[in-house]
């Protein structure tokens, strides 16, 4: 996957894995996030050595972050995206997606999809439409609670 970096303010948005800050992405994931509440470090390390990451930095401090799970062919989810709240109302997710959606790896997809329960807006911006036509072509398999201790 082709490295990439680009600023936007203060900010830095780059995919090289080795600027992300692993312990406060798990913290937000596990403790802020509604979608992966609870989930082991273990696992957002695996996730985040088998996706296209994405990290936003303030003053070389992380402040952001999204992952790509991506054949680099022909299809793509995105996942795990958030902007600190400190940081929220500068435009940031924004230009996150922004730099995503215009990353080369990213480029000639059949499909992108991903899952919100409060981001419509921000990434109908993006070219993101609800499945409504295609729902039925969809199926899952759906684990709740996969990350709370029986």
């Amino acid at each position: 996957m082709q490295l990439i970096e680009a600023t936007y303010s203060d900010f830095l948005i780059s995919t090289d894995k080795s600027k992300l800050d692993v312990i406060y992405i798990h913290q937000y994931l596990n403790r802020e996030s509604y979608w992966a509440a609870g989930i082991p470090i273990e696992i957002v390390t695996k996730s985040i050595a088998n996706s296209l990451c994405f990290g936003v930095y303030h003053e070389k401090q992380q402040v952001g972050f999204a992952r790509m799970i991506t054949d680099g062919a022909t299809f793509a989810y995105l996942a795990d995206v958030f902007i600190d709240e400190k940081y929220r109302g500068q435009g940031l997710s924004k230009r996150l997606m922004q730099v995503i959606k215009e990353h080369p790896d990213l480029q000639g997809l059949r499909r992108m999809l991903l899952a919100t329960r409060d981001a419509h807006g921000l990434y109908a911006q993006f070219g993101f439409t609800p499945l409504l036509s295609d729902a039925d072509n969809f199926m899952q398999i759906k684990a709740v609670d996969v990350y709370k201790k029986g």
